[in-house]
């Protein structure tokens, strides 16, 4: 009989922290990375009352640099957000990727790692790059992109519709 009870309270302990997880998704997750510049950076840092973009990428993704290009011919329309851009790879290599797409010049754009943490793509289950989502400026997930549905004007117009 005890083995049962255990069983059974063991059931429910999975059950109730993975429907935990999920519903967590919804909102921001409380990442935190290394800047470029070698400072921390968590998620509690950007500004408030903005919408914000997560773009979940790797500085060697071909469909990263089309997505960063795309966004960055239309950046007018990505003033009013936050965009923080997370990657895995150690700070050397992002360094040299900030350099080369002159991202110092956009003042609402964080660009960092979150290292062999993971925290950021175990907490999406990202698997493929480059992946998108946006919140509103309360922190709600609006809209997720998986690589394969990444779209620029799409983006705009839910960005706008905010």
């Amino acid at each position: 009989m005890k083995i049962k009870t255990r069983l059974i309270l063991l059931i429910l302990l999975v059950f109730t922290t993975s429907s935990y997880t999920f519903s967590q998704s919804a909102k921001v997750p409380p990442f935190q990375m290394v800047l470029h510049t070698g400072k921390l950076f968590r998620a509690q840092n950007l500004p408030l009352g903005k919408p914000i973009i997560i773009v979940y990428f790797s500085p060697e993704c071909e469909e990263c640099h089309k997505f960063l290009e795309e966004m960055l011919e239309k950046y007018d329309d990505f003033v009013s957000a936050s965009i923080a851009m997370i990657t895995y790879v150690p700070v050397e290599k992002v360094k040299p990727y900030v350099s080369e797409n002159n991202l110092d010049k956009y003042p609402n754009i964080y660009i960092g790692t979150e290292g062999n943490s993971l925290f950021v793509a175990n907490y999406y289950r990202i698997r493929n790059f480059p992946f998108v989502a946006l919140f509103d400026k309360n922190g709600n997930l609006i809209k997720r992109y998986l690589s394969t549905e990444v779209n620029v004007n799409d983006l705009i117009l839910h960005l706008k519709n905010l």
